[in-house]
């Protein structure tokens, strides 16, 4: 069984450490330091961390991919839309080295929240029930990757988060 399975919930939180660290770091090299995280006590509407700068506050579901995987999709919490400036973070990482490649941001401008989600696929569970149907996830929906926008580096994620 692979480690990146068997150990999925260890790899979440080290893949979600390191981004908060590039994070951190890019406010530290440009000089402001004024970069605050803020962990949800409850995840209860898809937020895995708050991110805030210079009066522009993400609230932010970070997904991760390996590279080359063949995830196509995202399900995200409905409620992430009525947080200011809500979005997603997709990292796809290198599965070896654990090297953050690559990031899909969905979302909008710093200050604007998503858009509503109510037209967006509502998403199903994996398993079925004993009918072997997958009953939908009423709060849950699927973001297409062709939805996220790209960003090669940490660095323009960082200015899209904050200064666009």
């Amino acid at each position: 069984m692979s480690k990146h399975f068997e150990h999925s919930s260890f790899r979440e939180k080290l893949i979600e450490h390191l981004f908060i660290s590039e994070m951190l770091k890019l406010s530290w090299l440009k000089g402001d330091c004024q970069l605050e995280v803020m962990k949800p006590e409850v995840d209860n509407a898809g937020c895995d961390v708050v991110l805030e700068l210079n009066n522009v506050i993400r609230h932010i579901q970070l997904k991760a991919s390996k590279l080359g995987g063949k995830t196509s999709r995202q399900n995200i919490h409905t409620r992430l839309a009525t947080k200011p400036s809500g979005c997603i973070i997709w990292i796809i990482f290198d599965e070896d080295t654990l090297e953050l490649c690559s990031f899909y941001f969905y979302g909008f401008e710093a200050g604007k929240p998503l858009n509503d989600l109510g037209n967006v696929r509502v998403a199903k569970h994996t398993k079925g029930n004993a009918e072997g149907i997958k009953a939908e996830r009423p709060n849950i929906r699927s973001i297409n990757k062709g939805q996220f926008t790209r960003h090669d580096s940490i660095e323009d994620l960082y200015d899209v988060l904050f200064f666009t």
